[in-house]
């Protein structure tokens, strides 16, 4: 059980609360392996997760119902800051009408082995290639939780899933997704690829194979680039192949998240979870 700490505030000058002050500098927070949960259901869930959570701020009227939920964590002591709606509309820039925010610790990445040990088979992985923004990422998240993927495999040109934006855009889903973040990219793939998972590139412009006629039933990973640039090449060529969403000839492409869920559905249609 855990010991609020319970105090009013009408600024983030203190030192403790930087990390609120700094919410626009996502480097910042990345570095400090923090990121911040905006939003009730967002922090709700990072509240009820594993992770660990560092502080909490809320208008008043939010502490009766979050208050159980923050002492029944098991960390020894957690700040809680009661502020007024209009310093959080300052802070964040915009009208506010929920107000709560809390801070986590950004978690260990887990390794291409913990994944493999944890996840049963049919194995559903998720790898990301080169993939910056927030918003969409988050949306990639939310879509992988919502299509049972049981992994996310983020390569090294690619953006924290951790970022403020991508929280929020996941709605709080990260905090159910392992998450492994490797080093290079394409040898992960071939090492996936060494011990039988095989890897599928979603790529517009694969020849003749489209996304129905490839096998999705068994151990695989699904490899997904940046919309402006795709996969890089050694990437792509790390893969056992590539496939696309058909698609009439005037649309080259759509947003990655749209693309992730399509190439989801159909792996759990072909395993029949749908």
């Amino acid at each position: 059980m855990a010991t609020l700490r319970i105090q009013r505030i009408g600024s983030f000058e203190a030192p403790e609360l930087r990390p609120y002050a700094t919410m626009k500098r996502p480097l910042e927070h990345e570095q400090q392996g923090l990121f911040v949960a905006e939003g009730t259901k967002v922090a709700r869930r990072l509240i009820e997760s594993r992770f660990t959570v560092v502080s909490a701020v809320l208008p008043d009227k939010w502490l009766a119902e979050f208050a159980p939920l923050l002492a029944a964590r098991p960390e020894k002591e957690i700040p809680v800051y009661l502020a007024d709606k209009p310093l959080l509309e300052q802070l964040v820039g915009f009208s506010m009408f929920q107000g709560v925010m809390a801070v986590g610790r950004i978690p260990a990445p887990e390794s291409l082995d913990s994944i493999l040990v944890r996840s049963r088979p049919p194995r559903l992985f998720v790898a990301l290639d080169a993939l910056t923004n927030a918003e969409n990422l988050g949306t990639l998240v939310r879509n992988c939780v919502a299509f049972h993927a049981q992994a996310l495999i983020v390569g090294e040109t690619c953006g924290s899933p951790f970022l403020r934006r991508s929280v929020r855009s996941s709605m709080g889903t990260i905090f159910q997704l392992p998450v492994a973040d490797v080093r290079n990219l394409a040898q992960s793939l071939r090492e996936l690829r060494r011990l039988g998972v095989r890897c599928v590139a979603a790529h517009p412009h694969a020849e003749g194979r489209t996304l129905a006629r490839a096998d999705l039933t068994r151990d695989c990973c699904l490899v997904f680039g940046s919309e402006g640039h795709g996969l890089r090449a050694e990437v792509l060529a790390a893969c056992d192949e590539a496939v696309a969403i058909p698609m009439p000839s005037e649309v080259d492409s759509i947003n990655v998240g749209a693309a992730a869920a399509v190439f989801l559905y159909e792996a759990n249609r072909q395993r029949g979870k749908m």
